[in-house]
């Protein structure tokens, strides 16, 4: 293992690989702060640039790309609430109020150093764990990737205010239903598509997340213009607030950086989950481990809940690479398509890949060090120049967020009914908007739907149709028993509530 080490830190200080490292970061960063477009179309357009290069550098170049546009995905969601991508979506949900609030250099400095921390860490852990990972990942079975997803829905609580968990819990099943629309991937069959053929392929996830979230606050603010022109007005006397992170604050985010860095990692290894659920489980976690006082704030402009998702993304994003490279499994869309070229380069990721290319397995986990380093040097002298966007006059910021979300969707399928469907889902999400329904559990539904129907399919043919597949694994059973908790625990603490102030009013003597 030290030989491999040594191996890959010789090829990651080549000047080439360092050109790469430091190329790959400032692509990725500027292409995940345009709206709608995220890692996936980053790494897709390095694709052919990388076939230049040798298989070290070429992954390298495509590595730095993918944190790079996490990391870079956070601006467009503190800014103006359009996530650059999938992981990104709970961001928003702090950043922007954040912003709103004239704190924008605040958000960006903080989710800069919870990144860099986020996926430092992860390196670190990657660097001495992946071999141990790799067995321990292998292990998984569709049952405890089912229960571990069933862990991430009955979370939904966490993006609920108070009195709304139902409502939470009603767009998450309506998330649901819209990833079982299309061409059913078990048995090749169409359903929910009404005849017709536009719908054969399902909703895109980037559909969803720009429709509901940029195109929604578009169309939002060209309904509110009174309430908007006062955003406009406060955002242009203090444009970007004040940088500076007070020790408290340091005190305060520290361990949940810590503690939701680990969790991210951990999620990246396990195929399949990736930085976008990683994101939402460490916000829901963060936000249940907070004291009262602080958990009101989520949602509201919480320093919490915005260090939690960013650490948790870039954590994972490195912890990803684990399946990819142990196992030649992707864990998401993105390692998908380095897959795809890492089998283009000859090379095929798998447990030999230790042995037949170690100069490429470990010069990628070491040049992801330098990679965070990088990212912090680029981002955090750019952040004063970045929240100028908040300058720019609604009239003229409404039409740039309309054009990005459009044009994002339209060049992922080059298909103009998902732009007819795009606004359609828009409308819709202003109307439940306004109805005080959160939209958050709606795009958890969506991500997790489809994974959790195939994995569950597989579990219920392995069981011959039998449910106990949920308590007969170790794995499977905590992952259930941890479900079943977090699911009760709003009805719970709602029951203690309710008796601790009947026993207030009625004090006994």
């Amino acid at each position: 293992m030290l030989d491999g080490i040594l191996s890959g830190l010789s090829t990651a200080v080549m000047p080439m690989n360092l050109m790469m490292v430091i190329v790959g970061c400032f692509v990725g960063t500027f292409i995940g702060m345009l709206p709608g477009l995220g890692p996936i179309s980053a790494i897709a357009l390095m694709i052919p640039i990388s076939y230049g290069l040798d298989p070290a550098s070429g992954l390298i170049l495509m590595a730095g790309v993918y944190y790079g546009a996490v990391f870079g995905g956070s601006t467009s969601s503190i800014l103006i609430n359009a996530p650059g991508c999938s992981s990104t979506v709970v961001t928003a949900f702090d950043g922007y109020p954040m912003a709103q609030k004239g704190m924008a250099g605040k958000a960006l400095a903080l989710a800069a150093y919870s990144s860099f921390t986020g996926g430092t860490l992860s390196a670190i852990m990657l660097l001495f764990a992946a071999p141990a990972l790799a067995s321990v990942s292998l292990s998984f079975q569709s049952s405890d990737y089912f229960a571990l997803m069933l862990l991430g829905l009955s979370a939904v609580a966490a993006f609920a205010g108070k009195g709304q968990v139902l409502k939470a819990w009603m767009m998450t099943i309506l998330g649901l239903m819209m990833s079982t629309v299309g061409i059913d991937k078990g048995v090749g069959v169409e359903r929910f598509t009404f005849g017709l053929t536009d719908l054969m392929d399902g909703f895109s996830f980037l559909l969803l997340a720009m429709a509901t979230f940029a195109l929604g606050e578009t169309l939002m603010g060209i309904l509110k213009p009174q309430q908007d022109t006062r955003k406009e007005e406060s955002s242009k006397l203090d444009s970007i607030g004040s940088m500076k992170v007070t020790k408290e604050e340091i005190k305060e985010v520290a361990p949940v950086s810590l503690r939701s860095s680990i969790l991210g990692f951990f999620t990246g290894v396990l195929p399949g989950a990736g930085a976008t659920i990683a994101a939402f489980l460490s916000y829901g976690m963060e936000r249940n481990l907070a004291p009262k006082e602080k958990r009101e704030e989520f949602g509201k402009g919480s320093i919490r809940g915005l260090v939690a998702p960013e650490s948790a993304n870039n954590a994972a994003s490195s912890g990803s690479f684990v399946p990819l490279l142990t196992l030649g499994i992707p864990g998401s869309g993105t390692t998908a398509i380095m897959l795809g070229a890492l089998i283009a380069y000859g090379i095929q990721p798998g447990p030999r890949l230790f042995v037949d290319h170690p100069d490429v397995f470990w010069s990628v986990i070491i040049s992801m060090y330098f990679g965070n380093i990088v990212l912090i040097i680029l981002n955090l002298p750019l952040i004063p120049y970045i929240s100028k966007l908040l300058m720019v006059p609604r009239t003229v910021l409404l039409p740039m967020i309309l054009f990005f979300s459009i044009t994002g969707v339209y060049l992922v399928s080059f298909n103009t009914v998902d732009i007819f469907i795009m606004l359609l889902i828009a409308v819709g999400a202003i109307a439940l908007r306004l109805a005080n329904f959160p939209l958050a559990p709606l795009l958890l539904g969506f991500i997790l739907g489809g994974l959790m129907e195939e994995n569950l399919r597989r579990a219920l043919m392995i069981s011959d149709g039998e449910l106990s597949f949920l308590w007969e694994r170790p794995i499977t059973g905590i992952f259930t028993f941890l479900a079943v908790i977090v699911l009760l625990s709003p009805a719970v603490a709602k029951l203690v509530s309710h008796f601790r102030n009947r026993g207030v009013a009625n004090p006994t003597h």
